[in-house]
């Protein structure tokens, strides 16, 4: 049977990491569609993807039991499962809470996801001609400025995950990020809470599950 949801994306994306731990999360059944984004000049660029997507990015989520609704960009995703899906929530019920998991949900996802996307990396390397390990260098600072913040934001929980002792919003960003950060080698070793929450959620099906490596598109 043809599922509904369909997923287009790129098994390394971070930004469709994020979401497929979220339908996992929910008990949903997806579709995916590889979108690869360095084989012919990035697919996302190709004219069919961009009818599809004109922000030419992944992930795109397809949900043809609602008219074929096309939504882009991952958070807005995530939103959207949460509230059109029933199954185990992604956020918290009380108000507080759910404003402290977005504020560091946004952080992961507006302020230190986006310093290490293809297009931002190409541009430093093929337009302003700095070597790699200048790019690396740069990216790093960012990205440890960006997980200091998050470790503190981790306080507010006091140990526990977004929603007591389950996962959901929060943890579909963060796993994703701490995954990108260990590709480029960063030292984890000053962030006790986050490694504590990954270590938490990563062994559950809906994370294994979604992991980069096990994904069909994955070389």
């Amino acid at each position: 049977m043809k599922a509904d949801l369909t997923l287009y994306g790129y098994w390394r994306s971070s930004a469709a990491y994020r979401v497929r731990i979220g339908l996992n999360l929910k008990g949903l059944d997806y579709a995916q569609v590889p979108v690869h984004l360095l084989q012919e000049g990035g697919q996302q660029h190709s004219d069919s993807y961009r009818q599809l997507n004109p922000q030419e990015l992944v992930p795109l989520l397809v949900d043809e039991a609602n008219g074929g609704v096309r939504i882009a960009q991952s958070l807005a995703i995530l939103e959207y499962l949460e509230e059109r899906f029933d199954g185990p929530t992604l956020l918290p019920q009380d108000p507080l809470r759910r404003a402290q998991v977005r504020a560091l949900a946004l952080h992961i996802a507006c302020d230190v996801h986006p310093l290490s996307n293809l297009r931002v990396l190409q541009y430093l390397g093929d337009e302003l001609c700095l070597a790699e390990s200048v790019r690396n260098r740069w990216y790093l600072h960012w990205l440890h400025r960006g997980l200091s913040a998050v470790e503190e934001g981790l306080a507010v929980f006091k140990d526990e995950l977004s929603l007591g002792e389950q996962p959901g919003y929060l943890e579909a960003c963060l796993i994703p990020q701490l995954y990108n950060a260990r590709r480029y080698q960063a030292d984890l070793s000053t962030y006790p809470r986050l490694l504590a929450l990954a270590s938490r959620c990563e062994p559950l099906a809906a994370f294994s599950q979604a992991v980069p490596e096990v994904q069909p598109d994955a070389p």
